[in-house]
């Protein structure tokens, strides 16, 4: 449903690179009924899924680290990043994405992912929405050895830590990851847990 409190919507390409970058003017209705111009650049890169895997009986999940420039440019010394598997949809449904980035990244092929939900990644500069998924694995389900594709110049490390340490590393700042943040946090206040 289309906003009364926007109109006049013009767009202009600032980059398609990588993704679309856009500088977008409008003029928009504030709460005495004045209308103002108001102009924000938009990056548009698609809608993604992330998952978390984990294992109840071995009490463990399958994170991934790999470098990311925009932290390396924002204090991150090495610019690598603990995160959860995650990438774009590419035209495909949500979760026939998760389970194909699941093989990819992490080498364990799984045939089903529960949804949990769907947020925003950060709504003040892209129009991203990340499909949240969580699904269990076991070592029987592991069929290469992970690490991403080399055709998308991949260099993904797979790493399956104790839950109990994924925690206190998100606690240290050791994880800083929000997508990876919320489905730990997701996971700790589930029933999937014995202890």
């Amino acid at each position: 449903m289309a906003s009364k409190k926007v109109k006049n919507i013009k767009t202009e390409t600032l980059s398609k690179q990588w993704a679309t970058l856009e500088k977008i003017t409008f003029d928009y209705q504030m709460p005495d009924g004045n209308w103002v111009e108001q102009k924000r650049e938009s990056y548009n890169r698609g809608d993604g899924a992330v998952i978390l895997l984990y294992n109840t009986e071995q009490q463990t999940v399958i994170l991934t680290k790999q470098f990311r420039m925009p932290t390396y440019r924002n204090d991150n010394t090495s610019g690598f990043v603990i995160e959860a598997c995650a990438g774009m949809l590419d035209k495909d449904a949500p979760e026939a994405c998760i389970i194909r980035e699941v093989e990819e990244e992490t080498g364990y092929r799984i045939n089903h992912a529960e949804k949990l939900f769907e947020l925003y990644s950060s709504p003040g500069a892209m129009t991203e929405k990340l499909h949240y998924f969580i699904a269990p694995y076991s070592a029987s389900m592991k069929v290469n050895a992970g690490g991403g594709l080399d055709s998308e110049q991949e260099d993904i490390e797979v790493l399956e830590l104790p839950f109990s340490k994924a925690i206190d590393m998100l606690h240290s700042g050791e994880i800083e990851d929000a997508k990876t943040a919320i489905l730990l946090l997701y996971l700790q206040t589930s029933k999937l847990w014995t202890n």
